[in-house]
């Protein structure tokens, strides 16, 4: 889930910088640290959006930096379990499937990728025997977070797709455009079962 949040904390800003206009400096120096930026509180830092306040700065004796007391506002993505996420299949192997969700990567177990027997190919390909579906690298899936484990430098991330609306994005469109026809089907001998007691009454 994405999250605006507001952060209040002394920015060192290199000296590098130091010829630039200090609201400038400052905000270039958040970008820099916090590019690729992941914490078990903030999750994954997606932008700086906004630097609100920029104090006076202060300089420590031994450190050519200068710190300076700012508000400013970050994306971030955190993971929550039971969260949708989309996403792209950015890896196949014989144990299952990556897929790449934007800012992080998850995990799912080649028992979750679908509800049948799976199989995995040397094309690198994972094959339903009864539903011959397939999931190859580079596929549009929507998935479930099922699993969070804080273990490391980033969160790995447990996923399913063995769940009504779930899958590859094909998969969906063929469940509904199924579903839609037995619908159709049932409303259809429906009309007829009502008109055939119509006519018994008549």
């Amino acid at each position: 889930m994405f999250y605006l949040t507001e952060v209040e904390d002394y920015v060192r800003v290199e000296p590098k910088l130091f010829g630039l206009p200090t609201a400038e400096a400052v905000d270039k120096q958040l970008r820099e640290t916090y590019a690729n930026f992941y914490s078990k509180e903030l999750g994954k830092v997606v932008a700086v959006v906004d630097v609100s306040s920029v104090g006076e700065g202060v300089l420590i004796p031994g450190d050519g930096a200068a710190y300076y007391k700012s508000v400013f506002t970050l994306v971030a993505w955190k993971p929550e379990l039971q969260e949708i996420v989309y996403g792209k299949i950015s890896e196949i192997t014989n144990f299952g499937a990556f897929i790449e969700m934007g800012s992080m990567r998850g995990m799912i177990h080649i028992s979750q990728t679908m509800e049948d027997y799976v199989s995995f190919s040397k094309e690198n390909v994972l094959s339903g025997k009864a539903s011959k579906r397939t999931l190859k690298e580079g596929d549009l899936c929507i998935a479930r977070v099922v699993a969070i484990s804080y273990k490391g430098e980033e969160p790995k991330i447990g996923l399913t797709m063995r769940q009504p609306g779930l899958g590859k994005i094909e998969w969906i469109k063929e469940d509904y455009s199924r579903k839609d026809k037995e619908a159709a089907k049932a409303a259809k001998d429906s009309e007829k079962v009502e008109k055939g007691k119509k006519e018994k009454k008549k």
